[in-house]
This record gives C-alpha cells, sequence and structure tokens, in this order.
C-alpha cells in the first residue's frame, strides 16, 4: 500500500496543472459549503439565543383562560402555583421566568400601531439585558411601573424617544376596553424579525392593563440545561402538570398566537394549560431556515456535480495518456486490483486535500468575518435577527458535508478506475501516444 500511496502522489505532483484544477474546484466546493454551513447555523444559534430570551423560554407553560366559550385570552391564572411544581418535579429546570402576554394598540399623539405586548420583570432576567442593545434611555428605567419598551422601527413609527408617554388600550377578559398610559423608557436597536411583532411594559402594569391578579402570567418560561433535551423534558413536563390536577390542551406544535380560532371555537370555560417548546413557538420561522438550507444544498449540489464530472473527465484524459505505464505495470506483475486502487488513491488524496484546504481557509474566514462585527443592512437583518453578520459552523454538519464531497469525488472515480485495470498488458504497451 506504501508502494502504490507513492504512486499515487508522485502521479499527481508531476501533473501539477490538473491537480490544481480539480483541487482547487473541491477546495472551492468545501470553502462554500462550510461558509452555508456556518451561516445556516449561526441563524439557528442566534434565533436559539435570542428569541428564547425575547418570544420564549426553552419550555413554555402557556395556555387560555375562557370566560365563555368564545372568548379567551392567553393567560395562566395560577402562574405560581405552576412554578412550585415545576420547581418541584423537573429537576432539569435551571431557571424560570414569568411573562405576560397580550395584544393592543399603542397611540401616540401623532400615530398608533398595533403590537403583542409582553410583559417583563427586567431585574429577574438579567440576560435580556445582553441580548437588546438600548439605544436611547435606560434598561433601569423598566424596572419602574407604567413604563415601556420600544424597537426602534417601532418608535420611528410612533415618532416618539425616549421620556414620551403612550397610551395603550386592549380589551379586558371581560371584554371591557381599558387603556393604561405609558412612558418610553427604552428605545432598543432592531433585532430582526424577532423585533418586529412586541413591545415590553413591567409585569404589574401588563396585569393593571387586563385587570389580573398577582398570581397570572401570560407565560412561564423554563430553561433547561441541556437545550438537547427539550422534546424529552416536554413530554415529562406534560404528565407532571397532568397528575398535578391541571387540564391540558391537545399537543400542538405551533405559536400561542395561531392557536385563538381553534381555542375559541371549542366548547369549554375556565383554563387549560399548554406546553411548547421554543421550536414550536417559533416554528414561522421554519420557512426562513429551511429556505437556506433548501438554498445551500442546491448551490453545493451543482457545484458538486461540475466538480464529479471534471474528475471524471481527467481521469479518462489520465488514463488515456498513461495507457502505455499502466501495460508497463501489469506486465512486471502488478494485479488489476492494485491498478484499481493506485488510481482510487489519486483521486481520495486530490480530494482529501481539496477538503482539508477548504475547511481550513472557511473556518479562517468566518473568524475574521466574526471579528471584524461587520454591519449588514436592515433588510439583512430582518432574516441574520442581529445587526450583525454572525458565522457558527457546527463541526457535525460540516463532517457530514466533507463526508458527502469525499464520498462523491470517490463514486465518480471508481469507473474510470476499474476499466484502466481492466486494460490488457500487451494491447497498453502497443498503444502509441
Amino acid at each position: 500500500m506504501g508502494q502504490l500511496l507513492l504512486i499515487a502522489a508522485r502521479n499527481l505532483l508531476q501533473h501539477r496543472r490538473r491537480t490544481l484544477l480539480l483541487g482547487g474546484a473541491v477546495t472551492f466546493t468545501t470553502f462554500l459549503l462550510v461558509m452555508m454551513v456556518g451561516l445556516t447555523h449561526g441563524i439557528r444559534t442566534t434565533i436559539l439565543e435570542t428569541a428564547t430570551i425575547l418570544m420564549s423560554g426553552h419550555l413554555n407553560v402557556g395556555g387560555f383562560y375562557k370566560v365563555t366559550a368564545g372568548q379567551s385570552a392567553p393567560v395562566v391564572t395560577n402562574a405560581e402555583e405552576v412554578v412550585a411544581l415545576v420547581r418541584r418535579e423537573v429537576p432539569e429546570v435551571e431557571a424560570v421566568a414569568l411573562r405576560g402576554r397580550g395584544y393592543a394598540n399603542l397611540v401616540s399623539p401623532t400615530s398608533s400601531i398595533q403590537m403583542g405586548v409582553g410583559g417583563i420583570d427586567v431585574e429577574k432576567e438579567p440576560r435580556f439585558r445582553q441580548v437588546v442593545k438600548v439605544l436611547d434611555g435606560s434598561m433601569d428605567e423598566m424596572t419602574k411601573p407604567n413604563t415601556l419598551m420600544l424597537f426602534k422601527d417601532q418608535a420611528d413609527k410612533l415618532e416618539v424617544k425616549a421620556g414620551d408617554v403612550v397610551t395603550i388600550s386592549a380589551p379586558t377578559l371581560r371584554g371591557v376596553s381599558n387603556t393604561v398610559d405609558v412612558r418610553v423608557a427604552v428605545v432598543a436597536q432592531n433585532l430582526g424579525l424577532l423585533s418586529a411583532f412586541n413591545v415590553y411594559v413591567p409585569n404589574p402594569t401588563l396585569r393593571g392593563l387586563y385587570q389580573l391578579n398577582d398570581q397570572a402570567a401570560g407565560v412561564v418560561q423554563l430553561y433547561i440545561r441541556d437545550v438537547g433535551k427539550v422534546r424529552e423534558v416536554q413530554a415529562r413536563l406534560r404528565k407532571v402538570l397532568e397528575g398535578g390536577g391541571h387540564t391540558l390542551m391537545d399537543a400542538d406544535p405551533q405559536a400561542f398566537w395561531f392557536k385563538f380560532e381553534k381555542v375559541n371555537r371549542e366548547a369549554w370555560t375556565g383554563q387549560k394549560l399548554d406546553v411548547t417548546s421554543w421550536e414550536d413557538e417559533l416554528s414561522f420561522l421554519d420557512w426562513m431556515l429551511g429556505g437556506l438550507t433548501v438554498l445551500s444544498i442546491v448551490l453545493i449540489g451543482l457545484l458538486l456535480l461540475v466538480v464529479c464530472v471534471g474528475l471524471m473527465n481527467t481521469l479518462w484524459i489520465a488514463i488515456r495518456e498513461r495507457t502505455r505505464e499502466i501495460g508497463t505495470l501489469r506486465a512486471i506483475g502488478m494485479q488489476r486490483r492494485r491498478v484499481m486502487v493506485m488510481f482510487l488513491l489519486e483521486a481520495l488524496m486530490l480530494s482529501l486535500g481539496g477538503v482539508a484546504v477548504g475547511t481550513a481557509v472557511a473556518l479562517l474566514v468566518q473568524m475574521g468575518l466574526n471579528a471584524a462585527h461587520i454591519h449588514v443592512p436592515l433588510s439583512v437583518q430582518f432574516v441574520l435577527m442581529r445587526d450583525t453578520l454572525t458565522f457558527n459552523a457546527d463541526p457535525l454538519a460540516v463532517a457530514r458535508g466533507v463526508a458527502i464531497i469525499v464520498g462523491a469525488t470517490m463514486l465518480v472515480s471508481v469507473i474510470p478506475s476499474f476499466l484502466a485495470a481492466r486494460l490488457r498488458p500487451v494491447t497498453a504497451m502497443h498503444h502509441i501516444g
């Protein structure tokens, strides 16, 4: 085998131009694959880190309360009881946050918008400060009652700044319209799609708007140590809640606002809890991640097809050019199997060298781009969920992609290598050219 490796390496060095051309194609394909994997995984990681603070926990105990069969509200009336049960029965949970959920009309002196309104206690959620970048005002002001946090686009639509007053209007559980005047405490930097739906007020302000007691919350957000076990913990959490005497809704992997119509059609009243994961609550983003995945697969597939066709053609040419060499090797006793292995080793060395260089260059470029904190336009921020370009290559996905590239190049090398091994020594040695 060592002799075959030496022959294969010398053949690659002897035909430098061909080697560099094919190796460059494999390198570029690998580079693009690793960059696309890094971008896709970077967006997914950003969604996990940012969205699980802004909009969802790793797991969520939400639900609906119905005063009448046709009127529901996203409220957990006994949130503190739920928290106590979860802390006692689900040891994987390391942090709990109580959030309010609502939908209201925000009115400024010059304009109005309709938005989801989230209730929050910023003193108990330090990670919220890490995700949200303040452009105007102070996050410390959000600890005070009747304050409001807007994102920049929302503040621009309302034509307000920190210190201005906005009126929030919404119907209570009884269907009576209620209003509260709030002061803009924070104008935060946009976070792409994740900042397009919600504004935030302190939990007591939201409870006052909807006339709820201190035990009520919109959702109990749970954060677990191992995010990879979300589905396992979610299934056990449902059993724990049912065992604790709570009535649960049927499992439905959608964001809570998609469930209003279905809940309103159901003939029940009172409280039902709903257990969802962060992926369920952010399922509306699947189209974006799916689109990026499909785009990367199509692009890499086309490039890989070009590389494979080029490699096969090059091996055909190499076999034709080296017919007499093959005949000589066969004449001195090299078996057909060893001839075939020799050509396969050339393809393997070529592909391994290409993927190694392509992967290394892509990872270095990603590190450089992350360190440069390159700002992207607003339209791109809508997709990336942040204002800078972020790459985060998943080692398993990179390894899988590299294996596919190496496997594909080896596969297309089999037929030319087999035909080279089938050449008869006498015919090959008499070949002219």
